[in-house]
């Protein structure tokens, strides 16, 4: 992943990309998917761990709300309660997704 060019977004447009790869997983572990699942588990924490240390760098107060997103994704292939769980993650991050492309349109 290019750290340097990941930096260049902003923190909606990058929780919407940490989005997009929940939704992937999300949708993999549904559809009994182990490798795509896998694959876009590793991808998401990838991002993740991009958008925190740049947080962290930044000592922006965003950083804890991207840490307990984390850790509720973490938790979402533990726990039984998986598609109420995962709806929860869905709508979190499609607010992002939202906030994101009305940022660029404006």
């Amino acid at each position: 992943m290019d750290r340097e060019r990941w930096s260049q977004l902003g923190f909606c447009e990058q929780m919407a990309n940490i989005g997009a790869e929940v939704g992937r997983s999300i949708q993999a572990h549904r559809k009994g998917n182990e490798k795509r699942r896998d694959m876009a588990l590793m991808r998401a924490y990838d991002l993740f761990d991009a958008t925190q240390a740049q947080l962290a760098f930044a000592r922006s107060p965003r950083l804890f709300e991207v840490q307990i997103a984390q850790s509720e994704f973490r938790k979402l292939f533990d726990e039984d309660a998986f598609d109420e769980n995962a709806r929860s993650l869905e709508r979190y991050f499609n607010q992002f997704a939202i906030a994101a492309a009305n940022e660029k349109r404006s």
